[in-house]
């Protein structure tokens, strides 16, 4: 009997913190330019794309894992890309309307992070609860300042904020992925290594 066998276990994508964390940006950043956005411009729908692409790519990977570590680790990185590209786009977004890009202390992003969001409408209430806080003076020295001091404004500066901290922990998490899986493909070998040590097996087996 074979102690490896020929296909691993593969698929469990869904289980994957950044599988997760990269489905609600892509969640929250559909909202975002739906409501910020031009719907008809090309920043829209680069915007949903590159979200959606690291979303896709997480999942093929680790479905195609079961035959090819290569095509995972491949397809993870293309990941990686494209929720890097997203946050180029968020930050972009921030600095053409003159806004602050939070600092990586900012108290801001430790409690969004500490509130560990599951849904888009839980995102969006955490930014409708620090647009309250900052309208009563609450976050200390960090204060919410817009070159246009509407509600909208300061809503899309949180909002947009808020997604590049969520990025920083997808494009974290991604990170120790990509590192994992390279050092597994180098250590273990892929689909044809493995195939290789199942024949060695059996051919000793029946000797």
């Amino acid at each position: 009997m074979n102690s490896e066998p020929l296909l691993p276990l593969h698929g469990g994508y869904r289980n994957l913190k950044s599988f997760q964390i990269a489905q609600l940006i892509y969640d929250v950043t559909v909202r975002f330019c739906n409501r910020y956005i031009e719907k008809r411009s090309r920043t829209h729908d680069q915007m949903v794309q590159a979200a959606r692409s690291g979303v896709q790519n997480i999942a093929e990977g680790s479905q195609a894992s079961g035959t090819s570590k290569k095509t995972e680790l491949k397809l993870t990185n293309v990941a990686r890309a494209s929720i890097e590209e997203l946050r180029l786009d968020y930050e972009d977004y921030l600095r053409q309307r003159g806004w602050h890009i939070w600092a990586r202390d900012d108290i801001r992003r430790k409690r969004l992070i500490e509130r560990r969001c599951i849904s888009a409408d839980e995102v969006a209430f955490w930014v409708l609860e620090e647009y309250k806080r900052g309208q009563h003076g609450l976050h200390g020295q960090h204060a919410l300042i817009s070159s246009t001091p509407s509600m909208s404004s300061n809503m899309a500066e949180l909002a947009a904020n808020a997604v590049l901290t969520l990025i920083v922990v997808a494009c974290s998490l991604l990170d120790r992925q990509i590192k994992e899986l390279a050092t597994s493909f180098e250590t273990e070998g892929g689909f044809t290594e493995r195939l290789y040590r199942i024949r060695s097996q059996n051919r000793r087996s029946k000797q």
